[in-house]
């Protein structure tokens, strides 16, 4: 028996989840795990369900959209390792605690390659195997540096995400539209009160005494995409600036594997820029 997980996005009305579940009983499907949430305030359902059993995904999907509200998007997706490409410039925390979960065995994955601007990680990348590409950005116009990224990102074939493990160049539209939804970026949470170089510093220099991280999907506005997974962890007085960034750096690499399992799980609806997590 196969096991696949179904997402449903439509217009809210009464029954769906009865006629949902009776068509898969018609169809010989057995419900595994099932989850639904309707936003109210925009009359939405969200549907995730993982069932075992026999698909023909044409037919089912063709089922399911005709007792289904017009205009009801249908996902019927068998279970597999993600393609996935990590994108890095100097730091260290994001990208090896990814690679580290990958070799371990905990993500659902192929890591294909890395892409950097620097060559500095080159070593921490290659010690696991995986293939590092460095593309300096020195003397190129952003559309001459991205190009080559993506002659490179095209050389891999399909791929379901982009992880932009502290990766600190901000991308074009055009990159951005290419990969909709499938750049997933990561980030401290003190925006926009400090922006630019140190913002631990700056954060410290103000006594705050919270520190968090954003996961978000990358839109066109900057650091503005549906966010997928936040956190936070409360300091005081006694730390320094550096004992803060350490801090920091440790919610971003949880926030960043906390969303990045949920985009491999197929758990994230997005709409109307946020997201439906099941």
């Amino acid at each position: 028996m196969k096991t696949y997980r179904i997402l449903i996005d439509c217009h809210d009305e009464k029954g769906l989840v009865y006629k949902i579940s009776k068509l898969f009983f018609e169809h010989n499907l057995n419900i595994e795990k099932n989850d639904e949430f309707v936003d109210k305030e925009n009359n939405k359902f969200f549907m995730r369900s993982v069932v075992t059993g026999k698909i023909d995904k044409e037919a089912l999907t063709k089922s399911l959209q005709e007792i289904l509200p017009q205009g009801a998007n249908v996902r019927v997706i068998i279970p597999r390792k993600k393609r996935i490409v990590l994108m890095a410039t100097k730091e260290s925390h994001a990208l090896g605690d990814i690679l580290m979960r990958h070799y371990d065995g905990e993500l659902a994955a192929d890591i294909v390659g890395v892409i950097s601007n620097y060559d500095l990680l080159r070593p921490l990348v290659e010690k696991f195997g995986i293939a590092y590409y460095h593309v300096p950005h020195e003397g190129l116009e952003r559309s001459e540096h991205e190009a080559k990224i993506l002659e490179i990102l095209e050389s891999f074939g399909d791929i379901d995400y982009i992880v932009l493990a502290k990766y600190m160049r901000i991308l074009t539209p055009g990159f951005v539209e290419r990969y909709e939804n499938r750049i997933i970026n990561i980030h401290h949470s003190f925006l926009p009160a400090f922006i630019g170089a140190n913002p631990y510093k700056q954060a410290y220099d103000r006594g705050v005494k919270i520190i968090g991280a954003t996961a978000h999907f990358v839109n066109n506005n900057l650091d503005e995409g549906p966010i997928i997974a936040q956190d936070v962890i409360r300091v005081d007085h006694t730390y320094s600036w550096q004992k803060m960034r350490k801090a920091g750096r440790d919610v971003e690499k949880i926030v960043l594997a906390r969303a990045l399992q949920l985009a491999l799980e197929d758990r994230i609806f997005v709409y109307a820029n946020k997201t439906v997590l099941f």
